[in-house]
């Protein structure tokens, strides 16, 4: 599947149509070059679910929780600073991906082997005339 967005007024819509795709899967990797908008669509995204709180980037902190609208978590990570694997099972990254929340990763590359099988990639590319293309 892929959804295109032009500009930023775009955004509610490509996620509310990536949330249709989900069909209850819960493990996506987003994938995508430093600015590409991993973090401005994971966001959007958040807020589609109901979430009323700051969902920036947990680049500091490796993994915000939110609560969408019906309560259930979600858990944002962003592994860009982890310098291996290990760090990742040292904060319990694996005991979120198996609680049946939604988790919501940037940088999966630097998981390695611990990234489930069952999760999804998703690549958000910036195309030439700046517009993104986001892939499933």
């Amino acid at each position: 599947m892929e959804i295109y967005v032009n500009n930023i007024n775009e955004l509610p819509a490509a996620a509310t149509r990536f949330i249709e795709a989900m069909e209850g899967r819960t493990l996506f990797a987003f994938e995508g070059e430093m600015g590409a908008g991993k973090t401005t669509f994971i966001s959007e995204v958040c807020r589609q679910l109901g979430v009323t709180d700051d969902s920036g980037s947990p680049t500091f902190s490796i993994v915000n929780e939110y609560r969408a609208g019906d309560g259930s978590p979600i858990y944002h990570f962003d592994f860009y600073r982890l310098d291996s694997p290990q760090e990742a099972l040292d904060m319990g990254a694996d005991e979120y991906f198996y609680s049946g929340a939604l988790c919501l990763m940037e940088w999966p590359d630097r998981l390695g082997e611990l990234l489930p099988e069952e999760t999804v990639t998703v690549r958000i590319e910036e195309l030439p005339d700046g517009s993104r293309k986001i892939s499933l």
